[in-house]
């Protein structure tokens, strides 16, 4: 697994997991933002990873680098709301 990684000149966080059949994949967030702003307008998970968790974790180390980075953040798409309904404990974070 790599580590977590914010690619500014894509407006897009991504990670790479190992999957259970060996191979890698990646999750990522493309986002829109100003200042210390960020709306997540779209998460997605390769399709060797989905339903393996690791969309979850991502998120988890998305709210870890923008609670790190002083950032707030704006779910749009709709697996990242759900993510933040789900874990109101990061409620902080939200714009």
């Amino acid at each position: 697994m790599t580590a977590f990684h914010d690619q500014p000149e894509a407006r897009r966080y991504a990670e790479t997991f190992l999957a259970t059949d060996g191979s890698q994949g990646e999750v990522w967030a493309d986002y829109a933002g100003h200042g210390k702003s960020r709306a997540l307008l779209h998460v997605e998970a390769d399709p060797v990873l989905r339903g393996s968790g690791a969309a979850g974790t991502f998120m988890a180390h998305l709210a870890d680098h923008a609670r790190a980075e002083g950032l707030k953040l704006t779910p749009i798409c709709g697996y990242a709301v759900a993510w933040f309904r789900r874990h109101p404990d990061q409620a902080d974070l939200l714009a």
